[in-house]
């Protein structure tokens, strides 16, 4: 249908005047033409006029009437759907008709108007637009055709939606259309189509799997295209197949890694960087080592190759100036910090806390250049696969690693230092022999000349740290340390950061074995705080957060508390509350408050207080922001989490100590709104808290039990698996404070919990900390948990008898001994695994020695003698022999 509308004169004159003006380079003009577009909204047709003088209106010069059509593209972006339906039809009916405009620049605005138009879901009320397109397609004008191909943009944002039913499929038609584009004579064509097909790769859209096998085709014509940006997008396409249609490539696959190897060296880094990412798609396919190992000898030295700093990458890290110690930060260049809420994990026999998943140690050696390049894709390859070929990859790289290591050219030697760190992981058990001689050439490379040089050594250092720290102290760990505490004051700050991080890295491995050394390094650290620039005091943070957490109590000592605490307390009394550096800092302050425990007193009150007020400030603002918002604006919870989880760390620290802090301020009124938050982290913080004080004084606690309990119960949901963890640890911890008063609350947790620990592929420490919290109510309230036995026992053995022996663990085990011996049916099927987490024990405490000593003997006695050896012939030698041993059975 032609829509009728006609533009009134005066207003378009009005409107010509406005878009005038709007050019003009005078802010206060710029201000009032703001305002008076603001008003003209208020005029359904407004946005008729703007779309006519883009299309319509030729006697204006062009910028002009682009300018109008980007004025319109703003309206559908903001208020598209309050468009009347007679403005929306007519921009759409004149948008098809502009499409082949003879002006780039007009063609061009109009596709961005409709990639806008259609980005607002509104492909499925635009029928025609499709169709237009594709006819578009087959038109031998270079115009239009160009301009498609940057229209099917769109493609990318609605993948889906084309795919549909409900457009009757109009892929069916296009995707052969492009597919005839990748023979197109204009490199900028070819390429566009590609990039247009690669979109429907990774949604495994159904027409393209029709289409799979001539597309591949297709693209093998295009390998060795003399275009780059067409090598690019072969590239780009061939890692996504790798993903969603592997099957089609294994037959090619030999090709395939041949044209990867050499557009690996491609002599245009973009192509180079797209295709290494190939190697690092492959690896993650269970099929890579079958398909890979016969070209590791031609892919280990290119990759190898391609983690040389290339002359661009030295001159952007500014790797000739070597000293820029006293050279201020640029703001811009500091990282956001993202605070990791508080977890409440187990120990586990013969290690500390687990971590989930520690990704500290990722190289972060270059993060002022572009984020991701050759170098660190590389690197990131040879990674992953030393952990996929382990020491048949060593093979190909030990003799590259000789000459690399001694080279006299120091970008040479740098990269065989990355090459040895990137290996770490997967190589470590091949690597053994030579880290005797290998680790002092390394610790000799930190006083190499070159900063970058000692910069990646520390990294590659850190990698091996747990090898060092395996041998004898003085051998290696001594002279590691001596020269990573040099380099922590080296003058230049890349060399500092780096040091700083390996550092971290060898503190969490070393724990107690850096007591000795303590005074020495904390000389070192505290010399720093009057050194460093603004960004690698945040990083100082850290490694004094993390020499806390690993040496604990030991740092409890008058002469190291005078050391440490004046420089960290003058920081905290410079920052203000709202200076984003108070998150590192607090999360030191907490390692540090938690190892100090009670050495930490002097410094409570003030740290209590502050903590207590960044709450209520958040909490404050956020209410204003919900009631307002135009008002104000939206809190940086992130203030909020990291002072939850520092009183956490005070009250795990300080244990009754904090009563008195507790009884003078309104902490458990604001956790109880936190608790209720609609942030999942600031809920996870709020329950460790809760936890923690607990332990530390429930006296304080308990007379809001009643309110606390239900808001528990509804989260524990496993999908947010933090907040689960917690909220299932601090049930367990009041369950144990209250003891039989925890009845009523039984029912609003029990189911919730018994299905979590049914749960396929639930984490460990959820697990974990749910097996314990079950133990935990059975032992308080074993009437109401041990009807259910039958349903939790087995996986509760096989999930706690990893853990060490400790306080939670033994209150855990007697809840499961009380509830056998109201239920003993309910343990019967699964009596084995009961035994072999009896077995896990290595020390219980007399009484629950006895506890455990009944319950197997009365097994025993009811089964009679015969069916008990049948029974106990099943076990492992081990765990026969413990039980023997132990308990006599």
């Amino acid at each position: 249908m032609e829509c009728q509308w006609k533009p009134d004169e005066q207003g378009l004159q009005q409107i010509l005047q406005l878009l005038k003006e709007s050019q003009s380079p005078d802010t206060s003009t710029q201000r009032s033409v703001q305002q008076r577009l603001e008003q003209l909204n208020q005029y359904p047709d407004f946005n008729n006029y703007l779309i006519f003088v883009l299309t319509k209106l030729k006697s204006e010069d062009e910028p002009t009437r682009s300018l109008s059509g980007l004025i319109l593209k703003n309206n559908v972006k903001a208020h598209y759907q309050n468009f009347p339906n007679g403005v929306s039809d007519f921009i759409k009916n004149e948008c098809l008709q502009s499409i082949g405009d003879s002006s780039p620049l007009i063609r061009a605005t109009v596709g961005i108007l409709i990639t806008t138009i259609a980005s607002k879901g509104e492909l499925q009320n635009w029928p025609e637009l499709l169709p237009k397109l594709c006819l578009l397609l087959d038109s031998e004008d270079y115009n239009t055709c160009e301009v498609r191909m940057q229209e099917l943009k769109i493609c990318e944002d609605s993948a889906e939606i084309l795919d549909s039913d409900m457009l009757d499929r109009p892929l069916n038609i296009m995707i052969p259309k492009f597919l005839q584009f990748f023979k197109h004579s204009s490199p900028k064509i070819r390429s566009h189509a590609i990039a247009c097909v690669n979109q429907f790769i990774i949604s495994r859209t159904q027409a393209l799997m029709l289409h799979i096998d001539p597309f591949i085709e297709n693209l093998f014509a295009l390998a060795t295209d003399e275009e780059p940006e067409v090598r690019k997008n072969v590239c780009r396409a061939l890692v996504m197949l790798l993903e969603v249609r592997l099957d089609r490539l294994l037959p090619h696959m030999h090709n395939i890694i041949e044209y990867m190897l050499q557009r690996t060296q491609d002599h245009d880094e973009n192509v180079a960087l797209e295709a290494c990412e190939f190697w690092l798609t492959l690896a993650e396919q269970s099929v890579c080592k079958e398909v890979l190992c016969g070209h590791l000898s031609q892919l280990t030295p290119v990759l190898v190759n391609g983690m040389k700093y290339s002359e661009i990458d030295i001159i952007l890290l500014k790797g000739d100036i070597e000293e820029d110690e006293a050279i201020p930060d640029n703001e811009q260049d500091i990282r956001p910090r993202f605070h990791r809420s508080r977890t409440v994990a187990q120990q586990h026999e013969g290690d500390g806390i687990e971590e989930e998943e520690d990704e500290d140690d990722e190289l972060d050696d270059d993060d002022t250049i572009s984020d991701w390049n050759l170098r660190k894709c590389s690197a990131a390859a040879l990674d992953v696969l030393a952990n996929v070929f382990r020491n048949d990859l060593l093979l190909h790289i030990l003799p590259l690693l000789k000459e690399l290591l001694f080279h006299p050219e120091w970008v040479v030697k740098e990269s065989g230092i990355l090459v040895l760190g990137a290996i770490a992981e997967g190589c470590m058990q091949g690597m053994i022999p030579y880290l005797p001689e290998l680790i002092p050439h390394l610790i000799h490379c930190l006083s190499d000349k070159k900063a970058l040089v000692r910069s990646i050594t520390c990294w590659t250092l850190s990698r091996y740290a747990h090898w060092v720290v395996s041998q004898p102290p003085d051998i290696y760990l001594k002279p590691l340390m001596t020269e990573l505490l040099k380099r922590i004051l080296d003058s230049n700050k890349r060399v500092q950061e780096a040091a700083c991080s390996a550092f971290a890295t060898l503190e969490e491995e070393a724990c107690t074995e850096l007591v000795p050394y303590l005074a020495f390094i904390l000389d070192t650290l505290v010399f720093a705080f009057s050194k460093y620039q603004h960004k690698n005091l945040l990083i100082l943070y850290d490694a004094i957060g993390t020499l806390a957490d690993s040496v604990g109590h030991h740092l409890n000592k008058p002469e190291y508390i005078q050391m440490l605490m004046p420089p960290l307390i003058q920081k905290w009394n410079q920052l203000k509350d709202e200076d984003k550096d108070l998150f590192p800092l607090l999360e030191c302050l907490s390692s540090v408050a938690t190892a100090l425990q009670s050495g930490f007193l002097p410094y409570c009150e003030p740290v209590y207080q502050r903590c207590v007020n960044l709450v209520q400030k958040t909490l404050a603002q956020a209410m204003l922001h919900q009631s307002q918002p135009d008002q104000y604006e939206a809190p940086d919870k992130d203030f909020m989490i990291v002072a939850l989880d520092l009183l956490s760390g005070l009250a795990e620290g300080l244990g009754g100590t904090i009563e008195q802090l507790v009884a003078r301020s309104n902490i458990l009124t604001l956790m109880y709104q936190c608790m209720q938050d609609k942030m999942p982290e600031v809920r996870q913080s709020s329950f460790a808290l809760l936890g923690d004080l607990t332990k530390a004084c429930f006296q304080h606690v308990k007379p809001c039990i009643a309110d606390f309990m239900p808001i528990l119960g509804t989260n524990l949901n496993p999908e947010l698996i933090s907040v689960c963890n917690n909220a299932t640890w601090a049930i367990g911890e009041i369950s144990i404070q209250m003891g039989p008063e925890m009845r009523p609350y039984i029912a609003m947790v029990l189911h919730q919990l018994v299905e979590i620990i049914n749960r396929p592929n639930t984490p460990k420490t959820l697990l974990e900390n749910t097996a314990i919290t079950i133990g935990r109510l059975g032992y308080v309230c074993p009437q109401e948990v041990a009807p259910m036995l039958q349903q939790f026992i087995r996986p509760w053995c096989t999930s706690l008898r990893n853990i060490r022996d400790n306080e939670e663990k033994d209150s855990a085990f007697r809840g499961i001994c009380t509830m056998i011996s109201v239920n003993p049916g309910g343990v019967v099927q699964d009596f084995i695994f009961f035994c072999d987490a009896v077995a896990s024990w290595i020390n219980p405490k007399d009484d629950l020695r006895d506890m455990f000593y009944k319950i197997l003997h009365g097994f025993k006695n009811q089964v009679g003698e015969d069916n008990w050896r049948r029974f106990s012939d099943q076990f492992p030698m081990p765990l026969k022999e413990r039980l023997t041993t132990f308990y006599g059975v």
